[in-house]
């Protein structure tokens, strides 16, 4: 007889909303994710069809203009997300921690090229990083859901976010030396200066957009999911002495 599998302990269904955790603050997990993190997954959607865009993020705990946590992004005033947020701002965000590469089958596939290249495996440094136990680096992913702000053309809090945004996503001689370790071939235009970022996020085109972080989730590599909710310190508060006067702890 098949031995039915148990699920995790820490699993909850999917489908639904799970026992939020309510805070005044970002969870830690999540917030670490953010800070470590090098690209997110912007989901949009006009009346039909969602669509996903991989983007350069900068997160910041607060900002002069907003004491919650945001999320800064930048996008060409053409793009379908652009078109999409016009209609409809509710956007959902995917950020994680997991190893991006996928690795060797046990049956090797003639058709799909290895990753990563085999450049990388003439360097004693990148075998060390590529063998490095990824289950102690795949830790968690975070879905985040809010409403994205088109700043306005000009403002100063335009002017404060794309800077910051610049800021956070200028690497430089970082790019270069990740591009030589793993084989990549090298463009000159796009590995000057700032590693390729400005083009995305200087210009007179380019629109800045501001996501409040406000809810999400955590998904754990096991199927676990926690949701969680951010709160103004005095609704934690009130919450809390609910809490205590109902004798649950």
């Amino acid at each position: 007889m098949t031995e039915i599998q148990q699920p995790p302990l820490n699993w909850e269904a999917s489908a639904t909303a799970t026992h939020p955790q309510i805070s005044s603050s970002l969870p830690p997990e999540v917030e670490t994710c953010l800070k470590n993190a090098r690209f997110l997954h912007l989901a949009t959607c006009d009346a039909l069809y969602p669509h996903v865009s991989l983007m350069n993020y900068t997160y910041l705990p607060s900002t002069p203009y907003d004491a919650n946590p945001v999320i800064i992004m930048t996008t060409n005033p053409s793009s379908k997300k652009t078109l999409n947020l016009i209609n409809n701002p509710r956007v959902s965000l995917l950020v994680h921690d997991w190893v991006s590469h996928r690795p060797p089958t046990r049956v090797p596939d003639p058709i799909r090229e290895s990753s990563p290249p085999p450049q990388a495996t003439r360097s004693s440094l990148a075998s060390l990083l590529l063998n490095i136990n990824t289950s102690a680096l795949s830790s968690i992913s975070a879905t985040i859901n809010g409403t994205a702000r088109m700043l306005e053309r000009g403002s100063e809090e335009e002017t404060w976010c794309k800077d910051r945004h610049l800021e956070n996503n200028t690497f430089g001689d970082q790019i270069r030396e990740e591009q030589g370790l793993f084989g990549a071939a090298q463009n000159p235009a796009s590995t000057e200066g700032d590693g390729g970022a400005s083009c995305f996020i200087e210009g007179e085109e380019v629109r800045v957009m501001l996501v409040g972080v406000r809810e999400g989730r955590i998904a754990d590599w096991k199927g676990g999911v926690k949701d969680w909710v951010i709160v103004p310190p005095e609704e934690e508060e009130r919450r809390g002495r609910e809490i205590m006067a109902n004798g649950i702890s």
